[in-house]
Protein backbone atom coordinates (compact mmCIF):
# COMPACT_ATOMS: atom_id res chain seq x y z
CA UNK A 1 0.00 0.00 0.00
CA UNK A 2 1.41 3.34 -1.03
CA UNK A 3 1.99 5.90 1.65
CA UNK A 4 0.82 9.45 1.07
CA UNK A 5 3.50 11.98 0.17
CA UNK A 6 5.03 13.58 3.22
CA UNK A 7 3.55 16.99 2.46
CA UNK A 8 0.01 15.74 1.75
CA UNK A 9 -2.71 16.95 4.09
CA UNK A 10 -5.54 14.78 5.43
CA UNK A 11 -8.71 14.87 3.38
CA UNK A 12 -11.10 17.67 4.34
CA UNK A 13 -14.66 18.00 3.16
CA UNK A 14 -14.79 20.98 0.77
CA UNK A 15 -16.54 23.99 2.19
CA UNK A 16 -19.09 26.08 0.27
CA UNK A 17 -16.39 28.68 -0.21
CA UNK A 18 -14.07 26.11 -1.79
CA UNK A 19 -16.84 24.77 -4.04
CA UNK A 20 -17.77 28.24 -5.18
CA UNK A 21 -14.15 29.04 -5.97
CA UNK A 22 -13.76 25.80 -7.94
CA UNK A 23 -16.85 26.62 -10.00
CA UNK A 24 -15.83 30.20 -10.63
CA UNK A 25 -18.43 31.64 -8.28
CA UNK A 26 -17.70 34.55 -5.96
CA UNK A 27 -17.70 33.88 -2.22
CA UNK A 28 -20.87 34.65 -0.34
CA UNK A 29 -20.89 37.70 1.88
CA UNK A 30 -20.05 37.03 5.51
CA UNK A 31 -22.90 39.22 6.82
CA UNK A 32 -26.50 39.32 5.56
CA UNK A 33 -26.96 42.26 3.21
CA UNK A 34 -23.23 42.91 2.85
CA UNK A 35 -22.21 43.82 -0.72
CA UNK A 36 -20.58 41.16 -2.87
CA UNK A 37 -17.83 42.23 -5.28
CA UNK A 38 -18.10 40.53 -8.66
CA UNK A 39 -15.81 40.66 -11.64
CA UNK A 40 -18.69 39.98 -14.07
CA UNK A 41 -22.17 41.19 -13.22
CA UNK A 42 -25.04 38.67 -13.33
CA UNK A 43 -27.43 39.24 -16.19
CA UNK A 44 -30.63 41.07 -15.15
CA UNK A 45 -33.88 39.14 -15.33
CA UNK A 46 -35.70 41.98 -17.14
CA UNK A 47 -34.96 44.10 -20.20
CA UNK A 48 -32.76 47.13 -19.59
CA UNK A 49 -35.70 49.51 -20.14
CA UNK A 50 -37.49 47.92 -17.18
CA UNK A 51 -34.62 48.14 -14.69
CA UNK A 52 -35.29 50.59 -11.87
CA UNK A 53 -32.64 53.18 -11.09
CA UNK A 54 -32.08 56.26 -8.99
CA UNK A 55 -32.11 56.63 -5.21
CA UNK A 56 -35.82 57.30 -4.63
CA UNK A 57 -37.17 54.72 -7.08
CA UNK A 58 -34.82 51.97 -5.85
CA UNK A 59 -35.35 52.75 -2.16
CA UNK A 60 -39.14 52.65 -2.48
CA UNK A 61 -39.08 49.39 -4.45
CA UNK A 62 -36.57 47.77 -2.06
CA UNK A 63 -38.85 48.49 0.91
CA UNK A 64 -42.06 47.47 -0.86
CA UNK A 65 -43.06 43.97 0.32
CA UNK A 66 -45.00 43.49 -2.93
CA UNK A 67 -41.79 43.72 -4.97
CA UNK A 68 -39.74 40.66 -5.85
CA UNK A 69 -36.13 41.86 -6.18
CA UNK A 70 -33.56 39.83 -8.12
CA UNK A 71 -30.35 41.90 -8.14
CA UNK A 72 -29.22 45.21 -6.69
CA UNK A 73 -26.21 46.72 -8.42
CA UNK A 74 -24.50 49.74 -6.92
CA UNK A 75 -21.32 51.73 -6.75
CA UNK A 76 -19.43 51.51 -3.46
CA UNK A 77 -20.38 55.05 -2.35
CA UNK A 78 -24.03 54.56 -3.34
CA UNK A 79 -24.30 51.28 -1.43
CA UNK A 80 -22.66 52.87 1.58
CA UNK A 81 -25.35 55.59 1.52
CA UNK A 82 -27.95 52.84 1.02
CA UNK A 83 -26.94 51.05 4.24
CA UNK A 84 -29.85 52.48 6.23
CA UNK A 85 -32.33 51.14 3.69
CA UNK A 86 -30.66 47.71 3.77
CA UNK A 87 -30.95 47.68 7.56
CA UNK A 88 -34.59 48.71 7.45
CA UNK A 89 -35.44 45.96 4.94
CA UNK A 90 -33.74 43.45 7.24
CA UNK A 91 -35.77 44.74 10.19
CA UNK A 92 -38.94 44.29 8.13
CA UNK A 93 -37.76 40.75 7.31
CA UNK A 94 -38.02 41.34 3.58
CA UNK A 95 -36.34 38.73 1.40
CA UNK A 96 -33.72 40.64 -0.52
CA UNK A 97 -30.61 39.65 -2.49
CA UNK A 98 -27.14 40.68 -1.42
CA UNK A 99 -26.11 43.96 -3.08
CA UNK A 100 -23.47 43.70 -5.79
CA UNK A 101 -20.70 46.30 -6.01
CA UNK A 102 -20.08 47.51 -9.56
CA UNK A 103 -18.14 50.39 -11.05
CA UNK A 104 -19.87 53.25 -12.83
CA UNK A 105 -19.07 51.98 -16.33
CA UNK A 106 -20.54 48.54 -15.57
CA UNK A 107 -23.69 50.13 -14.17
CA UNK A 108 -24.13 52.37 -17.19
CA UNK A 109 -23.77 49.41 -19.54
CA UNK A 110 -26.83 47.89 -17.86
CA UNK A 111 -29.04 50.91 -18.55
CA UNK A 112 -30.33 52.89 -21.53
CA UNK A 113 -28.05 55.72 -22.62
CA UNK A 114 -28.35 58.84 -20.50
CA UNK A 115 -30.08 57.25 -17.51
CA UNK A 116 -29.41 59.25 -14.35
CA UNK A 117 -28.89 56.32 -11.99
CA UNK A 118 -27.12 57.91 -8.98
CA UNK A 119 -25.11 54.71 -8.63
CA UNK A 120 -28.05 52.37 -7.98
CA UNK A 121 -29.82 49.89 -10.28
CA UNK A 122 -32.46 47.37 -9.21
CA UNK A 123 -33.52 44.30 -11.16
CA UNK A 124 -37.05 43.60 -9.90
CA UNK A 125 -40.18 41.93 -11.18
CA UNK A 126 -43.15 44.08 -12.17
CA UNK A 127 -45.68 44.83 -9.46
CA UNK A 128 -48.80 42.65 -9.35
CA UNK A 129 -51.65 44.05 -11.42
CA UNK A 130 -54.40 45.83 -9.52
CA UNK A 131 -57.96 46.18 -10.84
CA UNK A 132 -60.48 48.97 -10.41
CA UNK A 133 -62.61 46.84 -8.09
CA UNK A 134 -59.60 46.31 -5.82
CA UNK A 135 -59.17 50.08 -5.49
CA UNK A 136 -62.87 50.63 -4.82
CA UNK A 137 -62.88 47.95 -2.13
CA UNK A 138 -59.81 49.53 -0.54
CA UNK A 139 -61.40 52.98 -0.57
CA UNK A 140 -64.69 51.72 0.87
CA UNK A 141 -67.15 54.57 1.35
CA UNK A 142 -64.45 56.97 2.50
CA UNK A 143 -62.75 59.92 0.76
CA UNK A 144 -60.85 59.04 -2.42
CA UNK A 145 -59.30 60.72 -5.45
CA UNK A 146 -58.70 58.74 -8.62
CA UNK A 147 -56.79 60.17 -11.59
CA UNK A 148 -57.67 59.15 -15.15
CA UNK A 149 -55.20 59.84 -17.98
CA UNK A 150 -56.64 59.87 -21.48
CA UNK A 151 -53.84 59.04 -23.95
CA UNK A 152 -51.07 60.81 -22.02
CA UNK A 153 -48.13 58.91 -23.50
CA UNK A 154 -44.96 60.66 -22.31
CA UNK A 155 -43.46 58.52 -19.50
CA UNK A 156 -41.91 61.60 -17.87
CA UNK A 157 -45.36 63.23 -17.63
CA UNK A 158 -47.03 60.06 -16.38
CA UNK A 159 -44.30 59.60 -13.78
CA UNK A 160 -44.58 63.21 -12.61
CA UNK A 161 -48.39 62.91 -12.37
CA UNK A 162 -47.97 59.70 -10.39
CA UNK A 163 -45.69 61.55 -7.98
CA UNK A 164 -48.27 64.32 -7.49
CA UNK A 165 -51.01 61.71 -7.09
CA UNK A 166 -49.06 60.10 -4.26
CA UNK A 167 -48.30 63.45 -2.64
CA UNK A 168 -51.99 64.39 -2.54
CA UNK A 169 -53.29 60.98 -1.48
CA UNK A 170 -54.83 59.66 -4.69
CA UNK A 171 -55.99 56.04 -4.55
CA UNK A 172 -55.11 55.10 -8.09
CA UNK A 173 -54.08 56.27 -11.54
CA UNK A 174 -56.07 54.88 -14.47
CA UNK A 175 -54.61 54.70 -17.98
CA UNK A 176 -55.88 53.10 -21.15
CA UNK A 177 -54.67 49.61 -21.94
CA UNK A 178 -53.46 50.99 -25.26
CA UNK A 179 -52.04 54.47 -25.88
CA UNK A 180 -50.26 54.57 -22.53
CA UNK A 181 -46.55 54.11 -21.77
CA UNK A 182 -45.10 50.94 -20.30
CA UNK A 183 -43.92 50.98 -16.70
CA UNK A 184 -40.24 51.53 -17.39
CA UNK A 185 -37.25 52.80 -15.46
CA UNK A 186 -37.77 56.23 -17.01
CA UNK A 187 -41.33 56.42 -15.69
CA UNK A 188 -40.32 55.06 -12.27
CA UNK A 189 -37.48 57.58 -11.99
CA UNK A 190 -39.86 60.45 -12.80
CA UNK A 191 -42.34 59.09 -10.24
CA UNK A 192 -39.61 59.25 -7.57
CA UNK A 193 -40.92 56.27 -5.61
CA UNK A 194 -44.64 56.93 -6.16
CA UNK A 195 -44.94 53.83 -8.36
CA UNK A 196 -44.79 51.77 -5.16
CA UNK A 197 -47.55 53.85 -3.51
CA UNK A 198 -50.22 54.57 -6.15
CA UNK A 199 -51.38 51.62 -8.26
CA UNK A 200 -51.49 52.07 -12.03
CA UNK A 201 -54.69 50.56 -13.43
CA UNK A 202 -55.02 49.67 -17.10
CA UNK A 203 -58.57 49.82 -18.44
CA UNK A 204 -59.77 49.16 -21.98
CA UNK A 205 -62.54 51.78 -22.07
CA UNK A 206 -61.97 54.97 -20.08
CA UNK A 207 -65.47 56.36 -20.70
CA UNK A 208 -66.99 53.20 -19.25
CA UNK A 209 -64.53 53.34 -16.33
CA UNK A 210 -65.62 56.90 -15.49
CA UNK A 211 -69.26 55.80 -15.59
CA UNK A 212 -68.43 52.94 -13.22
CA UNK A 213 -66.78 55.37 -10.83
CA UNK A 214 -69.75 57.75 -10.99
CA UNK A 215 -72.01 54.82 -10.10
CA UNK A 216 -69.76 54.26 -7.07
CA UNK A 217 -70.44 57.79 -5.86
CA UNK A 218 -67.57 59.69 -7.45
CA UNK A 219 -67.85 63.17 -8.94
CA UNK A 220 -66.02 63.09 -12.29
CA UNK A 221 -64.25 66.31 -13.31
CA UNK A 222 -62.60 66.64 -16.69
CA UNK A 223 -59.80 69.19 -16.92
CA UNK A 224 -60.11 71.22 -20.14
CA UNK A 225 -59.14 74.72 -21.26
CA UNK A 226 -62.75 75.38 -22.27
CA UNK A 227 -64.19 74.18 -18.99
CA UNK A 228 -67.59 75.46 -17.85
CA UNK A 229 -66.10 76.59 -14.51
CA UNK A 230 -62.68 76.90 -12.97
CA UNK A 231 -61.81 74.12 -10.58
CA UNK A 232 -61.62 76.66 -7.74
CA UNK A 233 -65.29 77.56 -8.27
CA UNK A 234 -66.57 74.00 -8.01
CA UNK A 235 -67.79 72.59 -4.70
CA UNK A 236 -66.17 69.17 -5.01
CA UNK A 237 -66.97 66.05 -3.01
CA UNK A 238 -64.75 63.76 -0.98
CA UNK A 239 -64.87 61.19 -3.77
CA UNK A 240 -63.59 62.71 -6.98
CA UNK A 241 -62.26 61.56 -10.34
CA UNK A 242 -59.85 63.90 -12.12
CA UNK A 243 -59.60 63.20 -15.86
CA UNK A 244 -56.78 64.72 -17.92
CA UNK A 245 -56.12 64.46 -21.63
CA UNK A 246 -53.03 64.61 -23.79
CA UNK A 247 -51.44 67.99 -24.36
CA UNK A 248 -52.86 69.70 -27.42
CA UNK A 249 -55.66 67.22 -28.04
CA UNK A 250 -57.14 67.22 -24.56
CA UNK A 251 -59.86 64.80 -23.50
CA UNK A 252 -61.51 62.76 -26.21
CA UNK A 253 -65.21 63.38 -26.78
CA UNK A 254 -66.62 60.25 -25.12
CA UNK A 255 -64.37 60.64 -22.09
CA UNK A 256 -65.37 64.30 -21.70
CA UNK A 257 -69.08 63.52 -22.14
CA UNK A 258 -68.99 60.96 -19.34
CA UNK A 259 -67.61 63.47 -16.84
CA UNK A 260 -70.06 65.32 -14.59
CA UNK A 261 -68.39 68.63 -15.40
CA UNK A 262 -65.52 70.08 -17.42
CA UNK A 263 -63.35 72.46 -15.41
CA UNK A 264 -60.35 74.63 -16.14
CA UNK A 265 -57.50 76.12 -14.14
CA UNK A 266 -57.65 79.86 -13.33
CA UNK A 267 -54.70 80.68 -15.61
CA UNK A 268 -54.21 84.03 -17.31
CA UNK A 269 -52.84 85.22 -20.66
CA UNK A 270 -50.34 85.24 -22.19
CA UNK A 271 -49.68 81.72 -20.77
CA UNK A 272 -53.13 80.20 -20.68
CA UNK A 273 -52.13 76.53 -20.60
CA UNK A 274 -49.71 74.37 -18.63
CA UNK A 275 -47.85 71.14 -19.14
CA UNK A 276 -50.20 68.26 -18.25
CA UNK A 277 -48.11 67.19 -15.25
CA UNK A 278 -48.07 70.74 -13.85
CA UNK A 279 -51.80 71.07 -14.44
CA UNK A 280 -52.38 67.76 -12.66
CA UNK A 281 -50.39 68.88 -9.62
CA UNK A 282 -52.38 72.11 -9.27
CA UNK A 283 -55.73 70.38 -9.76
CA UNK A 284 -54.86 67.63 -7.27
CA UNK A 285 -53.89 70.21 -4.68
CA UNK A 286 -57.23 71.95 -5.17
CA UNK A 287 -59.10 68.66 -4.76
CA UNK A 288 -57.13 67.59 -1.70
CA UNK A 289 -57.00 70.84 0.26
CA UNK A 290 -59.22 71.01 3.34
CA UNK A 291 -62.52 72.88 2.99
CA UNK A 292 -65.05 73.84 5.67
CA UNK A 293 -67.80 72.01 3.76
CA UNK A 294 -68.08 70.25 0.45
CA UNK A 295 -71.20 69.99 -1.63
CA UNK A 296 -72.03 68.35 -4.92
CA UNK A 297 -72.41 70.98 -7.69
Amino acid sequence: MRKPPPHAKPFQKPTERHENAARGRPPRAEKPGAPVVRVGLPTPSVARAHLLYGTHAVTAAWLNPDRICRHLYGSAPALEAFAGTLARAATLQLRRPQPIVADRDAIERLLPTGAVHQGLVLDAEALPEVGLEDVLIGAGDGPAIIVVLDQVTDPHNVGAILRSAAAFGARGLVVQSRHAPEITGVLAKAASGALEVVPVLRETNLARTITRLRDAGFLALGLAEGGEKTITDVAVTDRTVLALGAEGEGLRRLVAENCNLLVSLPTQPPIASLNVSNAAAIALYELARPRPQRETP
